[in-house]
């Protein structure tokens, strides 16, 4: 009888470690699904889909470096200001310089921002705000570097870096005349989108 109380009690302990066990498995599970999908939800929050006429570009923002600059990029974004613009001035081995919804380089959204200057160098691919001689006059123009250009250090504010497609800005149409890098007939920017307004699109078309 002895003998049979303690297999009984063997079995128990058994069942309910393996039950406890299957609970931890499906909660470690679970948790990781959810970190993991945090992840994914903060890098499309802030990657910006930039459709040129030969392709598209991906840009990754960078809110730790200059969050301001990255709020104000969002809103701007969704609003669909940048739809349209031009590439209005583009040179050579420079930059291609975009935002200005009159495409005459003396435009803008008319909110001005302040400087987030960074230790972050103009390499190649580097997307940083344009603005006029006072150092806060940041609004909507942006350039994307075309070759490294250090000299730009620490005057510009750096928001972002091209992380796909750079092939494709690199077609996009350049001056020819030298006066300033204006360009006559620029490429636009057909459309830019976050991705995770985009996903969330694709999500409910699929419905």
């Amino acid at each position: 009888m002895g003998r049979f109380l303690d297999y009984r009690v063997f079995l128990n302990v058994v069942i309910i470690g393996t039950f406890l066990f299957s609970v931890f498995v499906i909660f470690r599970e679970f948790r990781f699904k959810q970190l993991e999908a945090k992840s994914v939800e903060v890098d499309t929050e802030n990657i910006i889909y930039m459709k040129l006429k030969d392709g598209i570009v991906v840009i990754e923002m960078l809110p730790d470096v200059a969050p301001n600059h990255v709020a104000r990029m969002k809103e701007l974004v969704r609003s669909g200001f940048y739809n349209g613009n031009k590439f209005f001035r583009v040179i050579d081995g420079f930059v291609a310089q975009t935002g200005d919804p009159t495409g005459t380089g003396r435009g803008g959204s008319g909110k001005r921002l302040k400087a987030e200057f960074s230790k972050i160098s103009h390499k190649r691919g580097i997307v940083s705000m344009a603005r006029a001689n006072d150092v806060d006059s940041a609004d909507s123009q942006f350039f994307i570097v075309l070759a490294d250009s250090e000299f730009l250090d620490g005057k510009y504010t750096v928001w972002g870096r091209v992380i796909s497609g750079m092939e494709f800005v690199d077609e996009i149409k350049k001056s020819k005349t030298g006066s300033g890098g204006i360009v006559e007939n620029p490429d636009l920017v057909i459309s830019m989108a976050l991705k995770r307004d985009v996903k969330k699109a694709t999500q409910k078309n699929n419905i």
